[in-house]
Protein backbone atom coordinates (compact mmCIF):
# COMPACT_ATOMS: atom_id res chain seq x y z
CA UNK A 1 0.00 0.00 0.00
CA UNK A 2 1.26 3.47 -0.87
CA UNK A 3 1.09 5.44 2.40
CA UNK A 4 2.46 8.55 0.70
CA UNK A 5 -1.03 9.58 -0.36
CA UNK A 6 -1.76 10.46 3.29
CA UNK A 7 1.27 12.71 3.64
CA UNK A 8 0.94 16.47 3.27
CA UNK A 9 2.70 17.92 0.29
CA UNK A 10 5.91 19.79 1.01
CA UNK A 11 5.34 23.46 1.67
CA UNK A 12 7.07 24.41 -1.54
CA UNK A 13 4.66 22.25 -3.58
CA UNK A 14 1.45 23.62 -2.02
CA UNK A 15 -0.58 25.93 -4.20
CA UNK A 16 -0.50 29.43 -2.77
CA UNK A 17 -3.88 31.08 -2.16
CA UNK A 18 -4.63 34.22 -4.06
CA UNK A 19 -5.18 37.46 -2.17
CA UNK A 20 -8.86 37.32 -3.11
CA UNK A 21 -9.19 33.76 -1.76
CA UNK A 22 -7.45 34.78 1.49
CA UNK A 23 -9.89 37.68 1.94
CA UNK A 24 -12.91 35.47 1.17
CA UNK A 25 -11.74 32.82 3.67
CA UNK A 26 -11.16 35.46 6.34
CA UNK A 27 -14.60 37.02 5.80
CA UNK A 28 -16.36 33.64 5.84
CA UNK A 29 -14.55 32.68 9.06
CA UNK A 30 -15.41 36.03 10.67
CA UNK A 31 -19.10 35.74 9.71
CA UNK A 32 -19.35 32.16 11.02
CA UNK A 33 -17.53 33.01 14.25
CA UNK A 34 -19.59 36.17 14.82
CA UNK A 35 -22.84 34.29 14.09
CA UNK A 36 -21.97 31.62 16.66
CA UNK A 37 -20.97 34.21 19.26
CA UNK A 38 -24.04 36.39 18.65
CA UNK A 39 -26.43 33.47 18.39
CA UNK A 40 -25.21 31.30 21.24
CA UNK A 41 -23.12 33.39 23.63
CA UNK A 42 -24.08 37.07 23.79
CA UNK A 43 -25.37 39.97 21.74
CA UNK A 44 -25.47 43.74 21.95
CA UNK A 45 -28.60 45.71 22.78
CA UNK A 46 -29.28 49.46 22.77
CA UNK A 47 -31.74 51.02 25.23
CA UNK A 48 -34.41 52.64 23.00
CA UNK A 49 -36.80 54.19 25.55
CA UNK A 50 -37.01 55.53 29.09
CA UNK A 51 -38.86 52.59 30.67
CA UNK A 52 -35.76 51.58 32.66
CA UNK A 53 -34.57 55.13 33.44
CA UNK A 54 -32.86 55.37 36.77
CA UNK A 55 -31.26 51.98 36.17
CA UNK A 56 -30.54 51.98 32.43
CA UNK A 57 -30.53 55.15 30.37
CA UNK A 58 -31.57 55.86 26.81
CA UNK A 59 -28.33 55.61 24.84
CA UNK A 60 -26.87 52.76 26.91
CA UNK A 61 -25.39 49.87 24.93
CA UNK A 62 -25.48 46.52 26.70
CA UNK A 63 -23.98 43.07 26.51
CA UNK A 64 -26.77 40.49 26.78
CA UNK A 65 -25.80 36.99 27.89
CA UNK A 66 -27.65 34.25 26.03
CA UNK A 67 -25.91 31.43 27.86
CA UNK A 68 -27.35 32.59 31.19
CA UNK A 69 -30.81 31.22 30.40
CA UNK A 70 -29.72 28.96 27.56
CA UNK A 71 -29.26 30.02 23.92
CA UNK A 72 -32.53 29.97 22.01
CA UNK A 73 -32.28 28.32 18.61
CA UNK A 74 -33.57 30.66 15.90
CA UNK A 75 -37.14 30.12 14.72
CA UNK A 76 -36.27 31.68 11.37
CA UNK A 77 -32.93 30.22 10.18
CA UNK A 78 -33.23 31.92 6.78
CA UNK A 79 -32.30 35.46 7.77
CA UNK A 80 -29.60 37.99 6.98
CA UNK A 81 -27.23 37.95 9.98
CA UNK A 82 -26.49 41.07 12.06
CA UNK A 83 -29.52 42.99 10.79
CA UNK A 84 -32.78 44.17 12.29
CA UNK A 85 -35.97 42.26 11.30
CA UNK A 86 -36.76 45.10 8.90
CA UNK A 87 -34.41 47.44 7.06
CA UNK A 88 -36.05 50.33 5.19
CA UNK A 89 -39.36 48.51 5.61
CA UNK A 90 -38.08 45.33 3.95
CA UNK A 91 -37.97 42.05 5.89
CA UNK A 92 -34.48 40.62 6.38
CA UNK A 93 -35.80 37.10 7.00
CA UNK A 94 -37.90 34.48 5.23
CA UNK A 95 -40.80 33.21 7.33
CA UNK A 96 -41.93 30.22 5.22
CA UNK A 97 -39.45 28.03 7.13
CA UNK A 98 -39.91 28.22 10.90
CA UNK A 99 -38.41 25.84 13.41
CA UNK A 100 -40.18 24.88 16.67
CA UNK A 101 -39.09 26.45 19.94
CA UNK A 102 -35.96 24.87 21.36
CA UNK A 103 -33.44 26.17 23.88
CA UNK A 104 -30.04 24.79 24.86
CA UNK A 105 -29.26 24.38 28.59
CA UNK A 106 -28.22 27.58 30.38
CA UNK A 107 -26.18 28.39 33.44
CA UNK A 108 -29.24 29.52 35.44
CA UNK A 109 -32.98 30.15 35.39
CA UNK A 110 -34.63 33.56 35.11
CA UNK A 111 -34.69 34.96 38.65
CA UNK A 112 -36.75 37.68 40.26
CA UNK A 113 -34.77 40.90 40.03
CA UNK A 114 -32.93 39.96 36.82
CA UNK A 115 -32.90 42.54 34.03
CA UNK A 116 -34.06 40.57 31.01
CA UNK A 117 -34.17 41.16 27.26
CA UNK A 118 -37.16 39.50 25.60
CA UNK A 119 -39.37 39.72 22.53
CA UNK A 120 -42.52 41.82 22.71
CA UNK A 121 -45.48 39.52 23.50
CA UNK A 122 -48.22 41.62 21.94
CA UNK A 123 -46.61 41.12 18.53
CA UNK A 124 -47.70 37.47 18.77
CA UNK A 125 -51.14 38.42 17.44
CA UNK A 126 -52.01 37.12 13.97
CA UNK A 127 -52.38 40.66 12.66
CA UNK A 128 -48.60 41.06 12.97
CA UNK A 129 -47.57 37.63 11.60
CA UNK A 130 -44.06 37.99 13.03
CA UNK A 131 -42.02 34.93 14.09
CA UNK A 132 -41.05 34.96 17.79
CA UNK A 133 -37.33 35.67 17.28
CA UNK A 134 -38.06 38.53 14.86
CA UNK A 135 -40.35 40.45 17.22
CA UNK A 136 -39.27 43.72 18.82
CA UNK A 137 -36.75 43.29 21.63
CA UNK A 138 -37.57 44.90 24.99
CA UNK A 139 -35.75 45.15 28.32
CA UNK A 140 -37.42 45.10 31.76
CA UNK A 141 -36.86 43.72 35.25
CA UNK A 142 -38.36 40.33 36.14
CA UNK A 143 -40.78 40.66 39.05
CA UNK A 144 -42.40 37.21 39.13
CA UNK A 145 -41.45 33.74 37.94
CA UNK A 146 -43.59 30.67 37.12
CA UNK A 147 -45.98 29.74 39.93
CA UNK A 148 -45.65 33.08 41.73
CA UNK A 149 -48.70 35.11 42.75
CA UNK A 150 -48.19 38.78 41.90
CA UNK A 151 -50.08 41.68 43.44
CA UNK A 152 -49.45 45.42 43.18
CA UNK A 153 -50.77 47.63 45.98
CA UNK A 154 -50.26 51.39 45.64
CA UNK A 155 -47.24 50.80 43.33
CA UNK A 156 -45.58 48.28 45.70
CA UNK A 157 -45.13 44.83 44.16
CA UNK A 158 -45.93 41.84 46.36
CA UNK A 159 -44.85 38.31 45.44
CA UNK A 160 -46.61 35.47 47.24
CA UNK A 161 -47.79 37.97 49.85
CA UNK A 162 -44.37 39.50 50.58
CA UNK A 163 -43.19 42.94 49.47
CA UNK A 164 -40.66 42.60 46.64
CA UNK A 165 -37.40 44.58 46.85
CA UNK A 166 -37.54 47.79 44.85
CA UNK A 167 -34.76 48.61 42.41
CA UNK A 168 -32.22 51.00 44.02
CA UNK A 169 -32.85 53.68 41.37
CA UNK A 170 -36.49 52.91 40.65
CA UNK A 171 -38.44 55.94 39.46
CA UNK A 172 -42.07 56.94 39.64
CA UNK A 173 -44.06 60.10 38.97
CA UNK A 174 -45.07 63.02 41.19
CA UNK A 175 -47.77 65.65 41.12
CA UNK A 176 -45.94 68.98 41.00
CA UNK A 177 -47.95 72.11 41.79
CA UNK A 178 -46.44 75.53 40.98
CA UNK A 179 -47.53 79.05 41.89
CA UNK A 180 -48.09 79.83 38.22
CA UNK A 181 -44.45 80.45 37.35
CA UNK A 182 -43.28 77.66 35.02
CA UNK A 183 -40.28 75.47 35.79
CA UNK A 184 -37.12 76.55 33.97
CA UNK A 185 -36.62 74.24 30.93
CA UNK A 186 -32.90 74.02 31.75
CA UNK A 187 -33.76 72.55 35.16
CA UNK A 188 -35.96 69.98 33.41
CA UNK A 189 -32.96 68.97 31.30
CA UNK A 190 -30.37 69.07 34.10
CA UNK A 191 -32.58 67.02 36.44
CA UNK A 192 -33.65 64.55 33.70
CA UNK A 193 -37.29 65.39 34.45
CA UNK A 194 -40.17 64.55 32.14
CA UNK A 195 -43.77 65.75 32.07
CA UNK A 196 -46.21 62.85 31.75
CA UNK A 197 -49.49 64.77 31.83
CA UNK A 198 -50.96 68.16 32.67
CA UNK A 199 -53.68 68.04 35.35
CA UNK A 200 -54.47 71.77 35.30
CA UNK A 201 -52.68 75.03 34.54
CA UNK A 202 -50.48 74.76 37.64
CA UNK A 203 -50.36 70.98 38.33
CA UNK A 204 -48.27 68.51 36.36
CA UNK A 205 -47.52 64.80 36.61
CA UNK A 206 -43.75 64.49 36.27
CA UNK A 207 -41.06 61.85 36.38
CA UNK A 208 -38.39 63.12 38.80
CA UNK A 209 -35.26 61.20 39.84
CA UNK A 210 -35.17 60.85 43.63
CA UNK A 211 -31.81 62.57 43.99
CA UNK A 212 -33.29 65.84 42.68
CA UNK A 213 -36.51 65.92 44.71
CA UNK A 214 -35.19 67.87 47.68
CA UNK A 215 -33.59 70.59 45.53
CA UNK A 216 -36.67 70.95 43.36
CA UNK A 217 -38.89 71.36 46.44
CA UNK A 218 -36.69 74.25 47.60
CA UNK A 219 -37.48 76.41 44.56
CA UNK A 220 -39.78 79.36 45.28
CA UNK A 221 -42.23 78.60 42.46
CA UNK A 222 -42.88 75.03 43.71
CA UNK A 223 -45.87 74.86 46.06
CA UNK A 224 -45.94 71.07 46.55
CA UNK A 225 -44.61 67.76 45.26
CA UNK A 226 -46.48 64.57 46.17
CA UNK A 227 -46.08 61.00 44.94
CA UNK A 228 -48.67 60.16 42.32
CA UNK A 229 -50.53 56.88 42.89
CA UNK A 230 -53.60 55.90 40.91
CA UNK A 231 -56.49 54.93 43.18
CA UNK A 232 -57.57 51.29 43.34
CA UNK A 233 -61.09 52.60 42.67
CA UNK A 234 -60.00 53.93 39.28
CA UNK A 235 -59.75 50.90 36.91
CA UNK A 236 -57.92 51.23 33.61
CA UNK A 237 -59.32 49.32 30.59
CA UNK A 238 -55.85 49.51 28.96
CA UNK A 239 -54.46 47.31 31.75
CA UNK A 240 -54.39 43.51 31.40
CA UNK A 241 -56.67 41.55 31.13
CA UNK A 242 -58.74 44.39 29.61
CA UNK A 243 -61.97 43.18 31.18
CA UNK A 244 -64.39 45.14 33.37
CA UNK A 245 -64.62 42.24 35.86
CA UNK A 246 -61.02 42.90 36.89
CA UNK A 247 -60.87 46.47 38.15
CA UNK A 248 -57.09 46.86 37.96
CA UNK A 249 -54.74 49.65 37.00
CA UNK A 250 -50.95 50.10 36.76
CA UNK A 251 -50.60 50.94 40.49
CA UNK A 252 -53.13 48.47 41.92
CA UNK A 253 -53.18 45.10 40.20
CA UNK A 254 -53.90 41.44 40.86
CA UNK A 255 -53.60 38.98 42.42
CA UNK A 256 -52.49 37.03 39.34
CA UNK A 257 -50.73 33.63 39.32
CA UNK A 258 -47.95 33.17 36.77
CA UNK A 259 -48.60 30.07 34.64
CA UNK A 260 -46.10 27.27 35.12
CA UNK A 261 -45.30 24.33 32.85
CA UNK A 262 -47.44 21.39 34.01
CA UNK A 263 -49.88 23.58 36.00
CA UNK A 264 -53.50 22.55 35.40
CA UNK A 265 -56.32 25.07 35.76
CA UNK A 266 -60.09 24.61 35.65
CA UNK A 267 -61.73 26.35 32.69
CA UNK A 268 -64.33 28.93 33.67
CA UNK A 269 -65.14 32.54 32.86
CA UNK A 270 -62.45 33.96 35.17
CA UNK A 271 -59.59 31.65 34.17
CA UNK A 272 -60.41 32.08 30.50
CA UNK A 273 -60.29 35.85 30.90
CA UNK A 274 -56.88 35.67 32.59
CA UNK A 275 -55.27 32.84 30.65
CA UNK A 276 -56.97 32.50 27.28
CA UNK A 277 -54.22 34.47 25.58
CA UNK A 278 -51.59 32.04 26.85
CA UNK A 279 -53.66 29.01 25.84
CA UNK A 280 -54.67 30.30 22.43
CA UNK A 281 -51.91 32.64 21.24
CA UNK A 282 -48.70 31.54 22.96
CA UNK A 283 -49.41 27.79 23.10
CA UNK A 284 -51.10 27.65 19.69
CA UNK A 285 -54.46 26.10 20.55
CA UNK A 286 -57.82 26.76 18.94
CA UNK A 287 -60.21 27.90 21.67
CA UNK A 288 -63.98 28.08 21.34
CA UNK A 289 -66.76 28.87 23.82
CA UNK A 290 -70.32 27.61 23.51
CA UNK A 291 -72.47 28.79 26.38
CA UNK A 292 -70.76 27.46 29.50
CA UNK A 293 -68.76 24.88 27.59
CA UNK A 294 -65.13 25.33 26.50
CA UNK A 295 -63.46 23.60 23.59
CA UNK A 296 -59.72 23.21 23.02
CA UNK A 297 -58.82 22.17 19.47
CA UNK A 298 -62.38 21.01 18.85
CA UNK A 299 -62.67 18.89 21.99
CA UNK A 300 -64.73 19.80 25.04
CA UNK A 301 -62.42 20.54 27.98
CA UNK A 302 -62.91 21.25 31.67
CA UNK A 303 -59.23 21.88 32.43
CA UNK A 304 -56.05 23.00 30.69
CA UNK A 305 -52.40 22.14 31.45
CA UNK A 306 -49.78 24.72 30.48
CA UNK A 307 -46.90 23.71 28.20
CA UNK A 308 -44.60 26.67 29.00
CA UNK A 309 -43.38 28.81 31.86
CA UNK A 310 -44.38 32.49 32.08
CA UNK A 311 -42.75 35.57 33.64
CA UNK A 312 -43.78 39.05 34.73
CA UNK A 313 -41.60 41.95 33.51
CA UNK A 314 -41.87 45.60 34.55
CA UNK A 315 -39.82 48.72 33.88
CA UNK A 316 -38.00 50.44 36.75
CA UNK A 317 -39.47 53.76 35.57
CA UNK A 318 -42.91 52.66 36.71
CA UNK A 319 -45.11 55.41 35.30
CA UNK A 320 -43.32 55.57 31.97
CA UNK A 321 -43.15 51.89 31.07
CA UNK A 322 -45.28 49.81 28.71
CA UNK A 323 -44.89 46.36 30.24
CA UNK A 324 -46.69 43.25 31.52
CA UNK A 325 -49.27 45.40 33.28
CA UNK A 326 -50.61 46.26 29.84
CA UNK A 327 -50.04 43.15 27.70
CA UNK A 328 -49.74 40.36 30.26
CA UNK A 329 -47.10 37.78 31.12
CA UNK A 330 -44.08 36.86 28.98
CA UNK A 331 -43.83 33.24 27.72
CA UNK A 332 -40.50 31.46 28.04
CA UNK A 333 -39.98 31.19 24.28
CA UNK A 334 -39.81 35.01 24.14
CA UNK A 335 -36.86 35.22 26.55
CA UNK A 336 -33.64 36.32 24.80
CA UNK A 337 -31.07 36.72 27.58
CA UNK A 338 -29.81 38.46 30.70
CA UNK A 339 -28.43 42.00 30.57
CA UNK A 340 -24.93 41.85 32.06
CA UNK A 341 -22.95 45.01 31.36
CA UNK A 342 -23.22 48.51 29.90
CA UNK A 343 -20.25 48.66 27.53
CA UNK A 344 -20.92 52.13 26.09
CA UNK A 345 -23.31 55.04 26.64
CA UNK A 346 -24.12 58.29 24.89
CA UNK A 347 -26.38 61.24 25.71
CA UNK A 348 -28.11 62.51 22.56
CA UNK A 349 -28.95 65.85 24.22
CA UNK A 350 -25.29 66.81 24.55
CA UNK A 351 -22.48 67.61 22.16
CA UNK A 352 -19.37 65.54 21.52
CA UNK A 353 -17.22 67.78 23.72
CA UNK A 354 -19.86 68.59 26.34
CA UNK A 355 -20.65 65.23 27.88
CA UNK A 356 -22.10 63.22 24.99
CA UNK A 357 -20.17 60.13 26.05
CA UNK A 358 -21.10 58.98 29.56
CA UNK A 359 -17.67 57.76 30.61
CA UNK A 360 -18.87 56.71 34.07
CA UNK A 361 -21.17 54.10 32.52
CA UNK A 362 -18.65 52.36 30.26
CA UNK A 363 -18.15 48.72 31.31
CA UNK A 364 -20.56 49.21 34.21
CA UNK A 365 -22.12 45.96 35.58
CA UNK A 366 -25.92 45.81 35.49
CA UNK A 367 -28.00 45.03 38.57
Amino acid sequence: MNWNIFKRKPKAERKKKSKTREWVDAIVFAVIAATIIRGLLFSAYAIPSGSMEGTQLVGDYLFVSKISYGPRIANTPLAIPFTEPKVFGIKTYLSFLQLPYWRLPGTSEVKKGDIVVFNKPDEADLEHSIPVDERTSLIKRCQATPGDTLTIVNTQVFINGKAAPNAPNQQTSYLVTTNGIPINPQIMTDFSMETISIKDSNTFEMIIPKEHLAELKSYSNIKSIITYIRSAKDPDPEVFPHDAKFKWNEDNFGPLIMPKRGWTIPLNDSTMTLYRRAIEVYENNKVAVNGKDFYINGKKADTYTFKMNYYWMMGDNRHNSLDCRFWGYVPEDHIVGKAMMTFFSTDSTKGLFSGKIRWNRIFKPIN
